[in-house]
């Protein structure tokens, strides 16, 4: 009997690294990956995870899209700074520290934003108001709205930042990480090869050699987590400046994050869900991910 061969996702070197330094202490760490003469993309994803472990997804766009990717701050390849500074408004102030990085490093052309989760809703709470794209598809920011939602969505980050604060900061190999995340609801449904990939692009070799930890360490990331709620309410759509396509999970399947809202009632926003997928939808369809987001832009004129 056959079996399927394993699914070992191997991320190119980049085209370019360019380190941004976002204040006087934190450094981000852009890199530049696909077609430079293609439109260009800027990438970045959700809270404790990295932007390298959405490259089933962002695989699929190199051939066509110049693709600029970054880690927020205490992530992915980025040193851990102080967790004073770990917070939502300064995740905004990275964001726009980015895009003038962008445009001063690399010739100046549109952008069009891509976004995960957290990172999704900095682009949102930015000043900016979309002002520096041409486009932006965002992938399930954490949005809700006051009253029940608002009181569901409360309660759902505080268990959930109650149980990262649980979390095993500290492996052997990154394989004992990979073997935990088949048992956990949040990564049920994404594709071959991610378990693997989540070890690699989440931990980091500990400075003593001795095994791994976490590039996000468990308390930064729940500080997020913590004061979910307080942003997710700020959020005003008719105010954003540019073309906005938000993807979310399936409103209709159990949550693995926090809640998913439906936007389909709001007249400013072109929404639309996956169906059968959860928060990580990227990892789970992440061609469908692509293909919505394509006839978005093609809809716009801007591929």
């Amino acid at each position: 009997m056959s079996t399927r061969p394993e699914t070992i996702w191997e991320i190119p070197e980049p085209h370019a690294t360019i380190d941004v330094l976002v204040d006087d202490n934190t450094r981000i760490t852009l890199r530049r990956h696909g077609n430079p003469e293609g439109p260009r993309l800027v990438l970045s994803h959700g809270n404790g995870l990295a932007i390298d472990l959405y490259y089933p997804f962002w695989s699929l766009l190199t051939d066509d899209f110049d693709v600029m990717v970054y880690d927020l701050r205490n992530h992915g390849w980025n040193p851990v700074s102080s967790i004073h500074e770990h917070s939502v408004p300064t995740f905004v102030n990275d964001h726009d520290r980015i895009l003038e990085a962008i445009d001063r490093q690399f010739e100046k052309k549109p952008r069009i934003g891509v976004f995960h989760s957290v990172s999704a809703l900095t682009t949102l709470l930015s000043s900016a108001r979309g002002s520096g794209f041409s486009a932006c598809v965002l992938f399930d920011p954490p949005l809700c709205k006051h009253g029940a939602s608002y009181e569901e969505f409360d309660a759902a980050a505080e268990r959930v930042a109650a149980m990262t604060r649980r979390r095993a900061n500290h492996f052997e190999a990154r394989q004992e990480f990979a073997d935990v995340l088949p048992y956990l609801p949040t990564f049920q449904r994404v594709v071959p090869g991610v378990f693997e990939l989540v070890a690699r692009t989440t931990l980091r070799r500990c400075s003593n050699g001795q095994g791994f930890e976490l590039r996000c360490p468990r308390e930064y990331e729940a500080q997020i987590v913590d004061y979910a709620a307080t942003f997710a309410v700020l959020v005003d759509f008719p105010k954003f400046r540019c073309p906005l396509k938000v993807i979310g999970a399936d409103p209709t399947l159990p949550f693995s994050y926090l809640p998913t809202l439906d936007l389909s009632d709001i007249v400013t926003v072109d929404y639309d869900f996956l169906p059968e997928t959860t928060h990580l939808l990227q990892l789970e369809q992440p061609a469908e991910c692509v293909e919505a987001m394509r006839e978005f832009l093609e809809i716009h004129s801007l591929i």
